[in-house]
């Protein structure tokens, strides 16, 4: 089985959750302390936050910036549900922008002309598949309209723009560290700020309501249980250590794929100008023929022990979104378009370029049984 996944552990890192599981001390101590300044290095951020899981971060990220019920909250259509499920989550609206063709992430074009005539408590872009989304755009828009900026960096550790990491372009950045991603604690996620309130606020919210600076126990407000265990932080050090040599080889591979995709009938990934793309996953597009016979694609790999999916889902065309708000295809037609064609194939370190071939291969042989050419026109 090629499999769509798998995480690089290696004798360290089991080692290093061994250590810490023999001491018995397992919930929010010196090695989550030591992760957190461990992350926001990496990115350039004053502060970072740990917390259970990036969902938990993007809802802690909302709350501390007081989105609540009768708010609205611009966001990307197409992202995982948990981005726009946490706006809902906190009592606010999701205002839906559509994606930029290229990128796959927000328009900011399309994000000016729903803040010309809406107003809204926050905005959050996502950096899809670990492509940078026009973060110099959208601030500049959010600049404008004194709107701030969560970035949903689930997928981007790594990922630059001009120089900047993702996760430091907004007021706030939040990171996951699920099995998907370049590196991994099993769950958990990261907050990243510059604002000294906001970090405050948020590690209030994280940790049962308990103030930061007391010497002592003191509860100050109601707050959250979603801290990240010691033996999970233990586990994201030892990964830290090997995050830019799991970077360069995702990216050696996803540069393989687009050398065998040049001529094909699928589209490969782009990335914006500047930018430094980590390729969470590498999603490709098949042909617009393709389309009504992606299931089948999907599934008769699998048969062939190839794992491939779907790239991820338009957030408003879901059943809760749809059903509350009236959504319908030709609402956000870039996005239509995006996620009917999107695939996503394979990858991780220790994938070959011979697996890579064999899986090339086999996918463009089943399109073609539906009724697609192998090269362009």
């Amino acid at each position: 089985m090629i499999r769509l996944t798998i995480p690089s552990i290696e004798e360290d890192d089991l080692q290093a959750v061994c250590n810490i599981l023999a001491t018995g001390y397992l919930v929010q101590g010196p090695q989550v302390a030591a992760f957190e300044q461990a992350i926001a290095e990496y990115v350039g951020a004053r502060y970072a936050i740990a917390v259970c899981n990036c969902t938990a971060a993007l809802q802690l990220a909302l709350l501390a910036l007081d989105v609540g019920p009768g708010d609205k909250v611009a966001v990307t259509t197409y992202s995982w549900p948990a981005t726009g499920n946490v706006i809902a989550l906190c009592g606010a609206q999701p205002i839906f922008i559509d994606i930029d063709p290229v990128t796959y992430n927000m328009d900011p074009q399309a994000l000016e002309r729903i803040l010309e005539q809406t107003s809204v408590k926050a905005i959050v872009p996502v950096h899809t598949f670990g492509g940078m989304a026009d973060m110099r755009r959208i601030c500049a828009v959010a600049d404008r309209y004194g709107v701030p900026v969560v970035e949903d960096a689930a997928c981007a550790l790594g990922a630059e723009l001009e120089g900047c990491r993702a996760g430091v372009w907004g007021i706030i950045g939040c990171f996951s560290f699920h099995p998907r991603k370049a590196i991994t604690t099993g769950e958990g996620g990261m907050i990243v700020t510059n604002n000294d309130i906001l970090a405050r606020r948020l590690r209030i919210l994280r940790n049962h309501g308990i103030n930061p600076d007391a010497p002592d126990p003191d509860f100050i407000a109601p707050g959250y249980n979603l801290r990240l265990t010691e033996f999970q932080a233990a586990l994201g050090l030892s990964q830290m250590k090997k995050v830019e040599r799991i970077i360069k080889k995702r990216q050696a591979l996803a540069a393989h794929y687009n050398k065998l995709l040049e001529r094909s009938c699928l589209t490969s990934p782009r990335s914006l100008a500047g930018s430094r793309h980590v390729y969470q996953s590498y999603v490709a597009l098949l042909p617009p023929e393709a389309v009504p016979h992606r299931s089948a694609i999907i599934s008769a790999l699998r048969q062939c022990g190839i794992e491939i999916t779907i790239g991820t889902y338009h957030m408003p065309l879901t059943t809760y979104f749809r059903t509350l708000y009236g959504f319908q295809p030709g609402d956000f037609p870039i996005t239509d378009e995006i996620a009917a064609r999107s695939i996503s194939l394979p990858l991780y370190e220790t994938l070959q370029n011979e697996q890579q071939e064999h899986l090339i291969w086999t996918l463009i042989q089943e399109i073609e049984k539906h009724g697609s050419t192998s090269l362009n026109s």
